[in-house]
């Protein structure tokens, strides 16, 4: 395989381009490089389970985000509008580096997780949230993204109610989420829409 031509010396290229024109530089990314719309287009076309999951449609990140920000305020009723933000973007690093599995996370080590959070953080400070999540508002996120997980797991994932119960825990405090694949064009419109509602709430409180 032939070598890529690179200048000697000149460390590995680390950004990526993206379709709004911006060149996010992914070991050290600027809230100033981040776009929404690079982020929905992106998430609507990374598929969850590494695609393996049933029907002819994968299910995407941006309608998996939608339904997470769905169930935090099933669990939270009344949540601050930034916390809801925060919930449908706790994905958002994955329209650069994609869904890694979690047990490939694990064997990826400090490394991987130090860039997704990198990314997190620039994503947070472009929109007017906390570079760093508390703590308790980060554990509901992921109480509701296990329970996505869970739904998707019984419903699209292949996954037996059982192994699904031992593995990501049951639901409870929230009504069960029928689990249904929309196209990407379909997610990336339910993501911005999403978006533009709980951040035209958010500015409101930045001004």
């Amino acid at each position: 395989m032939a070598k890529l031509d690179q200048k000697k010396g000149e460390a590995p290229r680390a950004w990526q381009r993206m379709l709004s024109g911006r060149r996010l530089n992914i070991l050290d990314p600027s809230p100033l490089d981040i776009e929404i719309e690079d982020i929905a287009h992106g998430l609507a076309r990374v598929a969850r389970w590494n695609g393996q999951t049933l029907g002819t449609l994968p299910f995407n990140v941006a309608h998996h985000s939608v339904i997470v920000e769905d169930i935090c305020v099933q669990l939270k009723p009344g949540w601050p509008v930034k916390w809801r933000l925060a919930a449908l973007l706790h994905d958002a690093p994955e329209y650069v580096i994609g869904d890694v599995i979690s047990p490939f996370k694990a064997a990826l080590g400090a490394k991987y997780k130090q860039v997704e959070r990198g990314l997190e953080r620039a994503v947070h400070v472009r929109f007017g949230l906390p570079a760093d999540l508390p703590e308790a508002i980060e554990k509901n996120i992921k109480r509701a993204d296990r329970a996505c997980a869970f739904f998707e797991a019984c419903q699209i994932a292949g996954f037996e109610d059982a192994e699904a119960r031992r593995i990501f825990s049951a639901p409870r405090g929230i009504s069960p989420v029928r689990i249904e694949a929309l196209d990407a064009e379909a997610s990336q419109a339910l993501y911005l829409e999403r978006f533009e509602k709980l951040y035209r709430e958010h500015a409101k409180t930045l001004s």
